[in-house]
């Protein structure tokens, strides 16, 4: 059974680390969160892999950083909410006929902009 849980996170992990690369890319799905499933999900299931993702020259100081609660950088939460609100209204104006959807996809925008700027923003030093 411990192989079986072993193996579910590993794949879990690396779908959630899949998505979250492709959320550099893409506006609407949120990188951040996607890493820190992806690294909950690896230190739970192989040293290796977390390791590797902690030491990646793209990701691991990200997650590092957010994991020792010293934030955000400003570049990061910048492109970040500029993005969100490119995307989003762009879908509200031109995409979506629905009232009540425009009015659900204005709140999602929101709360993660709420959520982004609520992080620490992590200072150069």
């Amino acid at each position: 059974m411990k192989q079986l849980k072993k193996i579910v996170l590993i794949i879990a992990g690396s779908i959630s680390l899949a998505l979250g690369m492709l959320g550099i890319i893409l506006p609407l799905v949120p990188t951040t969160p996607l890493l820190l499933l992806a690294a909950a999900c690896y230190v739970r299931s192989s040293d290796n892999l977390y390791n590797w993702l902690l030491s990646n020259k793209y990701f691991g100081s990200y997650i590092q950083n957010y994991r020792d609660g010293k934030g955000i950088p400003l570049k990061a939460k910048v492109i970040g909410v500029s993005t969100l609100w490119i995307a989003m209204a762009y879908s509200i104006l031109f995409v979506v006929p629905l009232l009540a959807v425009k009015i659900l996809l204005f709140g999602i925008g929101s709360y993660f902009t709420w959520f982004i700027l609520k992080q620490k923003t992590l200072r150069k030093a």
